[in-house]
């Protein structure tokens, strides 16, 4: 970026401070100011995340204790659940809100939406996000599109039921079930204002990220997290408008009467009049969104897992350049992959072969990131805090829940397993856990940053760890099992199955895992609310790092830094420097800011 475009931002910045005095309004609900915007995003992100947990928690007590009277349901679900017993049609929309809540408002919107916006300013030394009133608009057609989600468990018929990938015809025909009206609609509505939230704040960090970067910052002196929200807005912006292509064309079914996803259907012995569309057509477009979706989810958990391993480690990443490649392979490849989820749907095997070429071919990137990280903590000085924890934490359950995508991504093995409960667990380990994982590390990292200063209770961030990490893995994996013993995804109950019977005990298993895990995050909700407002203030640099966020102020300001914004001098992995008798760069400090010149005699690294 020239150095005259700095001048007008700053400027720019400058003149906003003796303007005009921020009302509540502007401060907190319509705010420009990517610092605000990042903690709605969090806060949103967290209130649906718990509305998704929930729903996990009834169905697992249904397949846990099939057809048993619950008091709760009948609380919670109404004329669902009548005599607190839960009707077959809820259980499928209860799993399919569960999964659209999950993958798309918390783990996207929660996670780019809250760490882009936080980090990308502070990071590369802007004074705010390219476009401040696109990034509100992206925001609160974020909250919109979460807010037509909710209203939809509400409608008479009940909310969509098809699944979250809701494939047709459960999806394009009004009339096929409780769960494929009203609330279906909603769903697609909900999902088409949700596309163009997520396209007008990629766009953002994008031009962001390309055009307003501080004097000196190249881009190979970004940090990793950096790198990974700007190649995850890239794979949003290229797959996105292909799922809003498939909610428009699916709209157009339902309401419009077209064919584009429907052929020769019978109800009741009736022909239906639609003819010559393709339900295998849906499925092309759907998941070439849908396995992008899984590493625009999965990208950002890695940056930040990048950035906080290495801060904790007092050790620069091992393989900056080697990282930076691994993020931008899989982003190529991840657009090349996605007919691996259509193994089964009928497709040529030739096709089928190449599918499973380039999704081992994407295992190779991962593998590179996974191995660079445990070299990163290899004789790292270790400072084992919550956030180091989690990102710890992340590697494994990237690592474990990665090794049965090797099955699932081949197409003659995958035959066996194909959905069933292997193919729940595989996506929860390592896309689920491991990107929530990011996000707990994430926010127990920057959270002073967030809030001004404010530190999260380390103990009870412990407790947090160590119950999630044992009951997650409790959770799935026993369902790895299940799902080679053959046990179908979406059945809300197997008693039709003899062969099942000996595996409700695991079923059982598995729901009282959930219910302990799902107990532990409100001791994490705890500490987040009472830090936010009670937390003991630390230092400027609590975690003793190099990148710039650290030496904006404490307390927000509008443009982040009063003055002149930092110019960068280094990379942002100088820790543990020394000249070549063994003295640190700085003394008496083991890590050398990126603001920091080089010193007489220092050599800058060729990472």
């Amino acid at each position: 970026m020239s150095v005259q475009a700095h001048a007008v931002a700053d400027d720019h910045a400058h003149d906003h401070g003796h303007h005009h005095k921020e009302t509540f309004v502007t401060k907190y609900i319509f705010s420009q100011d990517h610092k605000m915007i990042s903690k709605q995003y969090l806060i949103t992100g967290l209130i649906m995340g718990i509305i998704g947990i929930a729903m996990s928690l009834l169905f697992r007590m249904q397949l846990a204790w099939p057809g048993q009277s619950f008091p709760i349901f009948e609380a919670l679900l109404g004329k669902w659940a009548p005599g607190g017993v839960m009707d077959a049609d809820i259980y499928l929309a209860l799993v399919t809100i569960h999964g659209t809540i999950m993958v798309f408002f918390v783990l996207t919107a929660g996670l780019s939406g809250t760490f882009s916006n936080l980090l990308i300013p502070l990071q590369i030394g802007a004074r705010d996000m390219a476009s401040g009133f696109l990034n509100m608009l992206s925001y609160w057609m974020f909250f919109t599109s979460s807010v037509i989600m909710v209203i939809s468990l509400f409608v008479e018929a009940g909310p969509a039921a098809a699944g979250w990938t809701i494939y047709p015809p459960l999806s394009a025909l009004p009339m096929a079930q409780p769960g494929s009206g009203m609330g279906m609609t909603l769903w697609l509505v909900s999902m088409a204002i949700f596309i163009a939230s997520s396209l007008l704040g990629s766009l953002n960090y994008i031009v962001t990220v390309i055009n307003l970067r501080t004097k000196g910052m190249s881009m190979t002196r970004l940090p990793l997290t950096i790198w990974a929200f700007f190649v995850t807005a890239i794979i949003g912006v290229i797959s996105f408008p292909v799922l809003l292509s498939a909610a428009l064309l699916l709209l157009m079914d339902r309401s419009f009467g077209t064919s584009f996803f429907l052929s020769d259907i019978f109800i009741q012995g009736e022909v239906l009049h639609y003819q010559g569309g393709s339900p295998v057509l849906y499925e092309h477009l759907f998941w070439f969104l849908g396995h992008p979706e899984v590493y625009i989810v999965i990208l950002p958990a890695m940056g930040i897992v990048s950035e906080v391993m290495s801060v904790n480690a007092r050790k620069p990443i091992f393989g900056y350049r080697a990282m930076i490649a691994s993020i931008l392979a899989i982003a190529f490849l991840s657009t090349i992959v996605w007919g691996h989820h259509m193994f089964i749907s009928g497709m040529n095997p030739f096709l089928g072969s190449v599918f499973t070429f380039t999704t081992l071919l994407i295992a190779i990137p991962s593998a590179v990131k996974a191995f660079n990280w445990i070299t990163t903590l290899w004789k790292g000085n270790l400072q084992l805090n919550p956030g180091m924890l989690f990102s710890i934490g992340m590697v494994s359950t990237f690592i474990t829940g990665g090794l049965t995508g090797i099955v699932l991504g081949d197409s003659t093995l995958d035959i066996n397993v194909h959905d069933t409960y292997f193919v729940v667990a595989h996506f929860h380990l390592v896309m689920g856990i491991s990107a929530l994982y990011g996000l707990f590390a994430g926010v127990y990292h920057w959270f002073p940053k967030m809030f001004q200063g404010r530190m999260m209770s380390k103990n009870l961030g412990y407790i947090h760890f160590w119950i999630t990490a044992v009951g997650s893995y409790g959770v799935f994996f026993p369902m790895h099992f299940v799902g080679m013993a053959g046990v179908p995804r979406r059945y809300y109950e197997n008693t039709a199955f003899p062969m099942f019977d000996e595996l409700v005990d695991v079923q059982v298993l598995m729901t009282v895992f959930a219910i302990i895990t799902a107990g532990a995050q409100l001791i994490f909700l705890y500490n987040f609310i009472r830090s936010m407002f009670y937390g003991e203030r630390g230092p400027q640099n609590p975690w003793n790092a190099t990148t710039l966020e650290w030496t904006a102020p404490q307390e927000h300001i509008h443009g982040n830094w009063p003055g002149e914004i930092p110019e960068v001098h280094r990379w942002c992995y100088d820790y543990s420097k020394t000249y070549d008798n063994g003295e640190y760069i700085l003394k008496g400090q083991d890590f050398v800011p990126q603001h920091i010149p080089l010193q007489e005699g220092e050599e800058e690294l060729q990472h």
